[in-house]
């Protein structure tokens, strides 16, 4: 934690030297000490202080200052830092003016000019007030802090952001937060700008994209090579294992990935089927390690990018960028992925990211505290979910169309559910209409046997339903199946098209797909397994095909 600031303004440079040096020789342990001549520059100072997250404990102000009586500046800095201690240095002459400022701005102290001897006359005042600040004091966070609505689907989005890559952040609720509120005031900022984004060194963003906070915080790289031999696009499970085998191969590697990386998997609360992790482990810790392992070994990030397409000119492959700019590559691995499918539902995309979400929106899950959760999806990622929720939720309802979780979820996910209390399965039910003003307020139900129907209070909504392949973005001739999932290896030979785009004397290899040297591996590709462990195996498989083909070229 920073040091908290003793902040001294004083024109006259000798009085402002003298009192630095007396302050810095018995506080400058505990304390940063800064001085100023100038009010005005002192102001501007303290907004610089509070955008980044430091904390000023005590001022000390001449009253005689050319910009500004000491106590208009005192007044003027209170509405920056309400709770730090104000003390005016004052001559005999300016009593009276001292006397009025101890109701006029709550001024702590007036402390007479000269102050000699310090043990006697300055510090006993300064350590009193100073202890009495920390008494009432709580640290302040240092680093990004969000403002914005709680149901704003940009915000939601910026969180979810900041949330799936690591990266610390404080949310602050203009509508129940004081400290958002003062940084509004002091920034002189309106609602319309929200959402706003302070960074730590105090500069701000007010609506900003995903793309300009990746590059303001430095997560955004340049490129390195200028050709490299595998692309990896998609940074879920399968992608990160590809990554990690092809860096540690010695081929230089590069992954994309246009959201965070992680995938699916990397915003599940708890995995616990996976091998090797007896007690469990997050999503999220899953991705840090595999994300941390491809970089030491020498693997290039590139996010929050977009793949608009892929293009084949010269025997090298084109990967082409939601910017416009180009990456040149001998070989490509299509990692991307599924999204969940869209709940054709009435309201719902009215309220998506303002109660309503795809996927397990941990970054959320404070906001249910003591409140009715709903979870659409039998399966283990929104067993998982509905096991995470529970632990804020007032009430937890898993919403599935069939009779039991027996046939889609893990037996071990069922057991735990099925002793949570505050976990209701609701079989044979759907979700036919969400309702609300400016944020998710209800849903209604309705059961498939009997038709009836029941509107309840919900805060929440999390949806996990079907596995949509990310693979409309494809636009050269990669055989698809009738799903859109990417078909690869020996099943390309039952499509018709096949023989016109495959011209090579041998068959693909297994994660092959119908365009040589671009191979698709885990949930994207036709026929795969969903789970974390076959895509991480796919992932590092779809490595040894890279070598064999960049053998033939």
């Amino acid at each position: 934690m920073t040091r908290p600031i003793i902040l001294i303004i004083d024109d006259d440079v000798q009085v402002l030297r003298a009192v630095s040096r007396d302050l810095r020789a018995q506080y400058s342990k505990e304390y940063k000490i800064m001085s100023t001549e100038s009010a005005l520059e002192a102001l501007d100072t303290l907004l610089e202080l509070k955008n980044a997250g430091d904390v000023v404990a005590l001022f000390i102000s001449d009253q005689r200052m050319p910009e500004m009586p000491g106590v208009d500046f005192l007044q003027k800095a209170a509405k920056i830092y309400p709770d730090a201690k104000r003390v005016l240095l004052t001559a005999y002459s300016d009593t009276d003016a001292a006397i009025k400022a101890i109701n006029d701005v709550q001024l702590d102290y007036y402390l007479m000019k000269p102050w000699d001897p310090p043990e006697e006359k300055l510090y006993p005042v300064v350590s009193d007030l100073l202890d009495d600040w920390h008494t009432h004091y709580i640290p302040v966070f240092k680093g990004i802090k969000l403002i914005g609505y709680q149901f704003s689907p940009q915000s939601h989005t910026i969180k979810d952001y900041l949330g799936s890559n690591l990266i610390p952040y404080q949310w602050l609720d203009i509508e129940r937060n004081e400290e958002a509120k003062n940084l509004f005031t002091v920034n002189k900022l309106t609602n319309e700008q929200l959402p706003v984004v302070f960074f730590e060194d105090g500069s701000y963003q007010s609506k900003p994209s995903i793309a300009d906070i990746a590059v303001k915080i430095g997560i955004s790289p340049q490129l390195t090579n200028q050709i490299y031999d595998v692309v990896i696009i998609g940074a879920g499970p399968a992608g990160l294992a590809a990554s990690v085998y092809g860096a540690s191969e010695g081929l230089k590697t590069l992954l994309i990935e246009r959201k965070a990386p992680g995938g699916q998997a990397g915003s599940s609360s708890r995995i616990e089927n996976y091998l090797g992790f007896p007690a469990g482990l997050s999503g999220a810790d899953l991705t840090h390690r595999a994300i941390s392992q491809a970089r030491r070994l020498g693997a290039e990030f590139l996010s929050p990018h977009t793949v608009a397409d892929i293009q084949e000119r010269d025997g090298y492959k084109y990967v082409i960028l939601d910017d416009g700019s180009e990456v040149i590559s001998r070989s490509i691995v299509i990692t991307t992925g599924v999204d969940y499918r869209k709940l054709e539902v009435n309201g719902v995309d009215k309220f998506t990211g303002a109660g309503i979400y795809y996927g397990a929106a941990i970054t959320e899950a404070v906001a249910c505290k003591d409140k009715e959760v709903y979870i659409i999806g039998g399966g283990n990622s929104a067993g998982q979910a509905a096991m995470y929720l529970s632990k804020f939720a007032k009430n937890v309802f898993v919403v599935i169309r069939r009779e039991s979780l027996a046939a889609t979820m893990s037996a071990y996910l069922i057991e735990q559910i099925d002793n949570t209390p505050n976990i209701t399965v609701l079989p044979c039910t759907e979700v036919i209409e969400a309702h609300g003003e400016n944020c998710l307020e209800a849903l209604t139900l309705i059961n498939v046997n009997t038709q009836a129907t029941v509107k309840k209070q919900a805060t929440a909504l999390y949806i996990f339903i079907g596995a949509k392949p990310y693979t409309d973005w494809i636009q050269m001739g990669i055989i698809k199946s009738k799903g859109n999932f990417i078909e690869t290896g020996r099943d390309l030979a039952s499509y018709d098209n096949f023989g016109k785009s495959w011209k090579l004397p041998r068959d693909p290899f297994l994660l092959e797909t119908s365009c040589p040297g671009i191979f698709a591996a885990g949930d994207v590709r036709a026929g795969a397994m969903n789970r974390v462990a076959s895509a991480v195996g796919e992932g590092s498989m779809a490595i040894s095909f890279v070598h064999k083909y960049l053998a033939e070229v």
